[in-house]
């Protein structure tokens, strides 16, 4: 059964490939979604799919590519709604 994981992670999470880095990481367990820099900072992350590979994808997101500084990291887990095409960075504080 597929669900969706709501992410934000703050720290030095911007301009150190933490997008690029999340959409790989999440294309490489099947994942769906989407990744876009926040205003405040930080990094949002919704992604859709299993539960494991989600759960996978979160605990990479604790710590994120190696030139991040990940210093606060919430979760919710919720329903899918299949909306997702593919994982994409968006842009301009759009989903999509």
């Amino acid at each position: 059964m597929k669900e969706r994981i709501t992410m934000r992670v703050s720290g030095r999470v911007q301009g150190v490939y933490f997008r690029a880095e999340t959409r790989s990481v999440a294309s490489r367990y099947g994942l769906s979604g989407t990744v876009r820099n926040m205003p405040d900072g930080s990094v949002e992350i919704v992604a859709e799919g299993e539960h494991d590979a989600l759960a996978r994808l979160a605990a990479w997101a604790r710590i994120g590519p190696p030139a991040a500084a990940v210093t606060g990291h919430t979760v919710q887990f919720g329903k899918a709604d299949c909306g997702f095409a593919g994982f994409t960075i968006a842009r301009d504080g759009s989903h999509g």
